[in-house]
């Protein structure tokens, strides 16, 4: 699962042991030689779908890490794409490996997804496996946050996968990632949030509406079908389509 060039254990252990944003910043210079990385099959099936709704002038890759998701809004925005992340050292990567050049032009900024530094200036904000670091509860805040970046019509798109069933070997896998970094966190401070099974459909797609969002998803057909027949991963596709967000209902 690593390349031979990528992070020793012990360097994992040593950013499993700091807070998120340290825990990045170490990481950072090896972070695309790990399976954390989104791949590029994922990078580039979302890319088609959203060139099919396009295209954008005004992009933002939230939680850009090395900027992956970035270079891929390249590809679909005509003016300007933003990468916004808070870890020093993901942006530091970013810059380097993201070159600027022919338009569209493209930007960096520190920040906390939570508490974004925008006004209403995208048409298109993406992310990509960066919601494990984010506990359910903190979703009406993160969507919120996102909403109001966002010019009307403007559109929110991520990729989210088929959950594993228990006949899998990644459910367990999953299953005891998780529960090892709640015992993790029980234990030790600064907290780690990373977890891979809290981040689902259902939810997702209720905070969104509660947020001011008309939500839809589509089966990313390059990423292929599970043997029952359904996708393996869904592109969902939030669209803001008002100035104020609904009024959230208990």
């Amino acid at each position: 699962m690593f390349s031979r060039r990528g992070p020793t254990l012990r360097e994992l252990a040593v950013q499993a042991l700091s807070s998120v944003e340290r825990g990045y910043d170490l990481l950072a210079p090896k972070f695309d030689l790990t399976p954390f990385r989104t791949p590029d099959a994922v990078l580039d099936a979302v890319a088609g779908a959203l060139a099919a709704g396009g295209p954008f002038d005004h992009g933002l890759d939230l939680c850009c890490g090395t900027g992956a998701g970035t270079a891929m809004l390249r590809a679909v925005c005509r003016e300007s794409v933003t990468g916004v992340d808070f870890s020093a050292g993901m942006l530091a990567v970013a810059r380097e490996r993201v070159r600027a050049g022919e338009p569209p032009r493209v930007a960096w900024v520190r920040g906390d997804a939570r508490a974004l530094p925008f006004g209403p200036a995208f048409d298109l904000v993406v992310s990509f496996g960066a919601f494990g670091h984010f506990v359910p509860g903190e979703l009406p805040g993160l969507f919120a946050q996102v909403h109001s970046v966002l010019r009307p019509g403007g559109r929110f798109a991520f990729p989210i996968g088929a959950p594993p069933g228990p006949a899998s070997p990644w459910y367990w896998a999953l299953l005891g990632f998780d529960t090892a970094m709640r015992v993790r966190n029980a234990l030790w401070r600064p907290p780690f949030v990373m977890y891979y099974r809290t981040f689902r459909f259902g939810d997702v797609r209720r905070e969104l509406t509660r947020a001011g969002f008309t939500v839809e998803h589509q089966a990313l057909e390059d990423l292929g079908r599970r043997p029952d027949g359904s996708p393996r991963c869904r592109l969902v596709v939030a669209t803001r389509e008002s100035d104020t967000p609904r009024p959230r209902t208990a």
